[in-house]
């Protein structure tokens, strides 16, 4: 198993949700946050001086078994190019064990109904 975290722009997240949908990816957690990048600049409105420096990005986390991984890392990154700087990072981590609250199983049965799997 293993854990996927992308950042990605604000703007393609329907795009990447749409894309793992397609992909058979149908549970995923994300999360609204910040960051700071390379660039940094101030940006002036009306007299007023913001700083610009803080990135909003959305970060997806997805766990799904080693057959999965391929094709929801090329979900994302199909779904959130643009080929502009800042366009986001995917991380792969691995996944000792999973456990499903209500059952009890464990591992990759855990992470899908078997009953589903054709």
């Amino acid at each position: 198993m293993k854990k996927i975290e992308a950042i990605i722009r604000r703007t393609k997240f329907e795009e990447v949700k749409e894309a793992l949908l397609a992909a058979d990816i149908e549970w995923f957690s994300y999360y609204e946050v910040r960051g700071v990048g390379k660039t940094r600049e101030g940006r002036i409105y009306r007299g007023v001086v913001y700083d610009t420096s803080s990135i909003e990005r959305i970060l997806i986390s997805i766990v799904v078994r080693e057959k999965n991984v391929e094709k929801t890392v090329q979900a994302i990154m199909k779904a959130a190019y643009t080929g502009e700087i800042g366009d986001g990072r995917i991380f792969i981590i691995p996944v000792e064990d999973s456990i499903r609250i209500r059952t009890g199983e464990r591992g990759d049965i855990s992470l899908y109904n078997a009953e589903q799997e054709k």
